[in-house]
């Protein structure tokens, strides 16, 4: 595993790193989830990404990552960092989502007890509030880190000038901002209008989610929509997005990566860490076997000039498209 620096703290991530969001949840099996993680941490990865809502249901796949840390990694809980985050709907009511203090600090509160553990290495804003105060928000991220609840903070999904107004507002806190989530694949490189260099001149990390652009920068969708896939059950992909241009466009890539030696989603990866400022790539894995295929993207060759230029030219196609 190869290792970067978080930002400017002295916390280093794997290149990547393990993500939670889906096939941890009480929908699928327990062996399952315990091989998996163990597996990755055997192979290096010590970066588990969660969140309150995480897993079916919400919550279930804190609270079963916290049955294999109890079970396989207790004894190696100082050389994990467990992520959390809070800001969609957890639970009924009018404080049940978004960025109040009182929703932050009692979802941590939860996420702590479903865990297992006295804290979490970061904590995040999962997305930012039109209705709460910024001041509130990153006020309470601070307070939790005084409290000890977390060691460090962060945000994901905030726009670039949403992420430098939290960067000050933290300051002025003494509390840095030490990473951001942001969406960014070959499909969704919205984090290059700004962002990415908001965060590169603050000394924030940056820890990417959806870099395999939910599935399609696999060899899933090359053919059409598979059944049972997310697209085909319209839940996190919308069914009309694999139009015939993007169609073309993932063939051309898959075309494009065999000639490198790697599948499409090794490539995918790879793009995603050929920029120095991305720290980590989150991704999720149904197998050992699929997780094993993502980590294979870190032994890579670099990227020629003519590749990147050639990526570039078959993503003009399908600029704009929703993902």
């Amino acid at each position: 595993m190869s290792y970067r620096r978080l930002g400017t703290t002295g916390v280093v991530l794997p290149e990547i790193s393990l993500g939670l969001w889906q096939n941890f949840g009480d929908d699928g099996p327990a062996d399952r989830h315990r091989t998996i993680i163990t597996h990755a941490f055997d192979r290096g990865v010590t970066h588990f990404d969660l969140a309150n809502n995480y897993g079916v249901p919400a919550g279930s796949a804190e609270s079963n990552f916290g049955a294999v840390l109890r079970r396989d990694l207790r004894r190696y809980r100082n050389e994990l960092v467990i992520t959390s985050k809070a800001g969609y709907r957890m639970w009924p009511g009018p404080y049940g989502e978004w960025g109040s203090r009182k929703y932050l600090t009692a979802s941590l509160d939860e996420s702590l007890t479903r865990l297992g553990v006295d804290y979490v290495d970061i904590f995040y804003s999962h997305r930012p509030d039109p209705h709460t105060p910024l001041e509130e928000t990153m006020g309470a991220l601070a307070d939790l880190v005084h409290r000890g609840k977390a060691l460090y903070v962060g945000v994901s999904n905030y726009d670039a000038a949403q992420t430098a107004q939290a960067i000050a507002l933290l300051k002025e806190l003494r509390v840095p901002l030490a990473v951001h989530q942001p969406r960014y694949s070959m499909l969704d490189r919205g984090p290059e209008e700004g962002l990415l260099d908001v965060l590169d001149g603050n000394g924030v990390g940056c820890v990417c989610y959806s870099p395999l652009a939910q599935g399609l920068l696999t060899n899933r969708y090359l053919t059409g929509t598979p059944a049972g896939s997310r697209m085909s059950r319209g839940d996190t992909l919308n069914p009309d997005t694999l139009s015939p241009a993007l169609l073309t466009t993932l063939r051309g890539l898959d075309r494009l990566a065999h000639e490198r030696g790697q599948t499409l989603a090794q490539t995918a990866l790879s793009w995603a860490l050929r920029d120095a400022r991305v720290t980590s790539l989150i991704i999720g894995a149904s197998s050992v076997a699929q997780f094993d295929d993502s980590l294979d993207a870190l032994c890579g060759p670099s990227f020629t000039e003519e590749e990147l230029a050639g990526i570039d030219q078959l993503l003009a196609d399908v600029a704009g498209t929703e993902i």
